[in-house]
């Protein structure tokens, strides 16, 4: 790869030079060792897997080893999960290793809005960037069809049972399901950050113009069609998955499915491409898996158990990202998606950077749109030896699930050698491996010290166990992980919240469901003020969802919004087109 400066040149630009010395996605599968009919290519430098092909005719394949990466708890400007994925991934590449990552597809929301498009920086990046930043090859775009595609069957449903009488439905072969408005389970969806659209009234004119109601958004990557896509294990699956989603409720109270809508298998159908993972590479040319959607905060927010089934079967080592800090990403890897898909995992990395430690040191707020402190920039070890227990607390948590930890401290060229060595000191005190990584300066290079120290502790056998037990209450699920992950005294619940958990439990299928909690992403509490690890808190439960299709009970902690906002400085301000050569400009 030629020598580019990521401190002189912005992640676009990095990523456009280094696009025109690709490999193809021919040459990618023949590296994979993929049979011709295993790829199908989008173009010459994006292609979907044949995941069927591929499992089958690798079944009796040894798996080889399975690493995830977290983080501890970020700044609003994240600290560089997806940038240590592929630094990581490049650094195996050096070290001789045949190695996939897999990331999840960036929503259009961030990209578009403040966080940007989760590609990586500066030399650890995934490529094409434009293609996988605007759309990739739809899969997104399925997710928001087939969610809305429900949405569609259930509102028209309203209106013809509204104006018709039961033997006019029984003549269109129809029954009624009486479905109450106001208890809707669904919300429309839209992959951007719209908050105007979160709440409003639908059906406005004639009686053909639908039935009047409330309604809403929400992002389309938390969708329930997309954590199915995260958690699916085949087409058959999905399928039966599919057809469990509850749109609403009627007027009794009863559950209504996109089954009983018979709309469960035109949602499937606007899946089938959608279900192989996307193939694209590093900027060193490793092969990089691109499948399901972010936001671990309000879904389950990780690679799909398809695309690490896959990586496992036709690499040494496959890296697999997950979302936000290990309280919520990690945690959701370890007790749903590893649950979900009988995997288990070799070692978690867990990316740790100067910045984030002096915030939980209590270092000045870091604003997205707004130029950092020098407090961040400049040396100030007092603050970090302060905001080092945001970091114990995740190697505990990895701990606690059996695989073994490995801390990256993700290096900025700012960080001095006294607050790098306050970092490993605590690290390796708290039972964990330590490694420097400066992939984003050096690309590869910069992260052999990491890889090798994943090499050394995937040598080591993991004693994986799960934080609960699938027949343990919901409320003892719950607090298991307040307690031993976010660090809380207790859980309160709201009167809503009680209701609902009964309704759990009184339900044979749903008590057996994992618990996918939503919380905010920057904080271990539910409060993001609340900084480093807090004491002395509790957790308040506000309402309990139901995904019966992915299998989720969600409880919702604190004041989560499924649709985000767009900020005032949003990201589309800068993109553009170079109308001489029509390359998408600005992206990061």
């Amino acid at each position: 790869m030629p020598n580019y400066d990521p401190t002189q040149m912005a992640d676009w630009q990095i990523a456009q030079a280094a696009e025109a010395h690709m490999k193809t996605v021919y040459q990618l599968g023949e590296e994979l060792g993929l049979d011709k009919m295993e790829l199908l290519p989008y173009g010459h430098y994006v292609a979907k897997l044949d995941y069927m092909r591929i499992l089958e005719r690798l079944k009796d394949r040894p798996d080889g080893k399975y690493i995830e990466v977290t983080a501890i708890t970020p700044t609003p400007l994240g600290e560089g999960k997806s940038t240590t994925t592929m630094g990581l991934t490049q650094g195996l590449g050096r070290l001789g290793k045949k190695v996939i990552a897999a990331i999840r597809q960036p929503s259009s929301g961030p990209t578009f809005n403040i966080k940007g498009s989760a590609a990586g920086g500066g030399l650890a990046q995934c490529i094409p960037l434009t293609e996988f930043s605007l759309g990739l090859t739809g899969d997104i775009d399925a997710i928001n069809n087939a969610h809305n595609l429900a949405m569609v069957a259930a509102t028209s449903r309203m209106q013809h049972e509204f104006n018709y009488d039961d033997s006019v439905l029984a003549s269109k072969g129809l029954r009624r399901l009486d479905i109450d408005p106001r208890n809707m389970n669904m919300k429309w969806s839209m992959d951007f950050c719209a908050q105007a659209l979160r709440d409003i009234i639908i059906g406005l004119g004639g009686k053909m113009d639908g039935f009047m109601m409330q309604s809403g958004f929400q992002i389309t990557v938390s969708s329930e069609v997309m954590a199915i896509l995260a958690v699916a294990t085949s087409l058959a699956d999905m399928r039966q998955r599919m057809g469990k989603i509850v749109v609403a409720w009627d007027k009794k109270g009863n559950e209504v499915t996109t089954g009983d809508l018979e709309v469960a298998g035109a949602m499937t159908a606007l899946m089938v491409r959608a279900i192989n993972p996307n193939l694209l590479q590093t900027l060193e040319g490793q092969p990089v898996l691109v499948h399901a959607g972010p936001f671990a905060n309000i879904a389950i927010g990780q690679s799909s158990i398809i695309a690490d089934k896959v990586g496992l079967k036709l690499a040494d080592y496959h890296v697999t990202e997950s979302g936000f800090g290990a309280d919520i990403g990690f945690e959701k890897f370890w007790n749903l998606k590893c649950r979900f898909s009988g995997l288990t995992p070799n070692v978690s990395v867990i990316v740790a950077t100067i910045r984030a430690l002096k915030m939980h040191g209590g270092g000045p707020a870091v604003v997205p749109g707004r130029k950092l402190d020098p407090a961040y920039t400049e040396p100030h070890p007092e603050l970090v030896e302060k905001g080092i227990e945001n970091l114990v607390a995740h190697i505990e948590t990895v701990r606690k699930s059996g695989i073994n930890p490995v801390v990256c401290l993700n290096h900025f060229y700012t960080d001095t050698d006294d607050e790098v060595a306050i970092v490993r000191r605590a690290a390796e005190a708290a039972g964990a491996r330590f490694a420097v990584s400066k992939h984003w300066l050096l690309g590869g290079e910069g992260a052999e010290e990491l890889a090798q120290v994943v090499v050394e502790a995937a040598e080591e056998k993991p004693h994986f166990r799960f934080l609960y037990e699938d027949s343990d209450p919901l409320k003892t699920k719950i607090e298991k992980i307040a307690k031993e992950v976010y660090g809380a005294d207790g859980v309160s619940y709201t009167p809503l919240a009680d209701e609902k958990i009964k309704k759990v439990e009184s339900d044979p299928e749903l008590k057996k469901f994992g618990t996918c909690m939503v919380k905010t992403h920057l904080s271990l509490s539910h409060d993001p003020r609340l900084k480093g690890r807090p004491k002395g808190w509790i957790l308040p439960i506000s309402d309990v969802l139901t995904f019966r299709g992915a299998g989720f009970v969600v409880p919702v902690a604190g004041d989560i919004k499924l649709m985000p906002g767009t900020a005032s400085d949003p990201s589309f301000r800068r993109i553009d087109v170079d109308p001489e050569t029509g390359k998408v400009v600005g992206l990061f």
